[in-house]
């Protein structure tokens, strides 16, 4: 089985996608849309799971350092509802503390030029949500 990882932020969505034996996830892209317009990443999502035949989501849920859920949580939670509520699709939330200080401290390692890591952190922060996701189930 297929699975889609998502980091979502507030004009862009980071897109990873998994294997059909659901081992490895690999960048897919990054979607951008007008801040806050999360209806329209969220029929974005629904038509790729669509088009991948995909029954699973994982979305990240940010978390402030000490566990607590702030603004961003309640955002991932309004977002897994809004995908749910319109396709038969389980979106399954899973902490994405540090996610993005992994990817940068990575990409800085492999000598990442700034420009290309702003591009593309958003969806390799999805690979790593989505491969944690993988290696824990």
């Amino acid at each position: 089985m297929k699975y889609l990882g998502l980091d979502l932020g507030s004009k862009t969505l980071g897109i990873a996608i998994s294997d059909e034996l659901g081992i490895l996830a690999r960048a897919l892209e990054t979607f951008r849309f007008d801040e806050d317009n999360y209806e329209l990443a969220a029929k974005y999502t629904i038509s790729i799971c669509e088009k991948e035949k995909i029954k699973k989501v994982v979305l990240g849920m940010p978390k402030h350092m000490n566990g607590d859920l702030g603004v961003r949580a309640q955002i991932s939670f309004d977002f897994k509802k809004l995908i749910e509520d319109n396709s038969d699709i389980e979106v399954i939330l899973v902490d994405e503390r540090l996610t993005t200080v992994v990817v940068d401290r990575a990409m800085i390692s492999g000598n990442v030029r700034r420009d290309k890591r702003k591009q593309k952190k958003d969806e390799m922060a999805a690979v790593v949500i989505l491969q944690n996701y993988l290696d824990k189930r």
